[in-house]
């Protein structure tokens, strides 16, 4: 809150002290308060009390009366009192004082000052802390708003994960889960393109069909995905990789629901010389969902062991 919003009692006390130091006379206590901006009849009955019975007020009780009534007003004055501020820390014309006065004057003006500075510097760093604090909390909403939203479509994945397990038509599983996964991967902000095919010239037909392609770190992987019921072998893995190196820089996903022949994880760990090859299993995919984990760590922790370790197949929830 800014300090005019109401003056504090050491700066409220100050200003009684000041203001009629600066006025000769009690006209001009008021005359200051009216060029301040202050309404009339925050002063009229002093006004009125000034020309009826002069010794009956004296200056310093015209000032005491007017800021007390500005500072009931509350935001209503708040324009007034900042102006009230304003005039005396830029008065500069000492010489309408009168002269036992001007001395003193000068010190409660300088006094003035110091005070609102000081005051001000608190009021800046409250406001900037509770700006600070505001932003913090909206971070913190937008935050628990993306969590509950990608909770909720991992929620919603997972149903139709396990739906799946009912599906009898292999072919229409494997269709099925590569969506499923698409959309696990989207809910994790990992997608960059969903299943698509390649086709050839005329009479070539579907040359490449590609279940999904995914960024981790900057990197992309292409995704093929097998719900078969027996381990991915040579055949399956090499037809992949090929597709993986006729795109220079990209890299490799296996996702399968067997898991893989020795002959097809050496084919894997042969291939790294080349580039990054991660084989994935289901039951890994129904573990992360089960326990509501972001997919990233997961990759990572894959990632390592393959290129530091030379292990294609590593299970992180193991």
């Amino acid at each position: 809150m800014d300090i005019t919003f109401q003056y504090p009692p050491d700066l409220f006390s100050l200003l009684i002290d000041t203001i009629p130091r600066l006025c000769r006379s009690k006209k001009d206590v008021i005359l200051f308060f009216r060029g301040a901006g202050v309404e009339r009849q925050m002063y009229a009955d002093m006004e009125h009390q000034v020309k009826s019975d002069p010794e009956s007020i004296k200056k310093f009780d015209i000032a005491r009366a007017i800021l007390t009534r500005l500072n009931a007003r509350g935001e209503a004055a708040l324009r007034e009192r900042r102006e009230v501020l304003k005039r005396i820390t830029e008065f500069e014309q000492f010489d309408t004082c009168w002269d036992n006065d001007r001395l003193q004057a000068k010190g409660l003006v300088a006094e003035v000052r110091e005070v609102v500075g000081v005051k001000d510097s608190f009021t800046r760093m409250h406001i900037e802390r509770d700006r600070e604090r505001q932003e913090r909390q909206l971070e913190l909403r937008k935050k628990q708003k993306a969590d509950e939203e990608r909770l909720g479509k991992l929620r919603s994945v997972r149903e139709e994960f396990v739906r799946l397990f009912g599906e009898q038509d292999r072919h229409k599983r494997g269709k099925l889960l590569e969506g499923v996964l698409n959309r696990l991967f989207a809910a994790n902000d990992m997608s960059v393109r969903e299943a698509f095919t390649l086709r050839g010239s005329e009479g070539e037909g579907i040359v490449e069909q590609i279940d999904g392609v995914v960024e981790i770190d900057g990197d992309l992987y292409l995704v093929e995905v097998k719900w078969w019921g027996e381990a991915l072998g040579p055949a399956e893995i090499s037809q992949h990789l090929v597709r993986v190196y006729h795109r220079g820089h990209a890299r490799a996903i296996f996702v399968a629901n067997a898991g893989y022949t020795p002959a097809a994880q050496n084919i894997c760990k042969e291939a790294l010389q080349r580039t990054v090859v991660i084989l994935c299993e289901l039951s890994e995919f129904v573990h992360l969902l089960e326990r509501e984990l972001p997919l990233r760590p997961f990759f990572k922790e894959k990632i390592q062991a393959a290129v530091i370790d030379k292990k294609p197949l590593h299970r992180p929830l193991s």
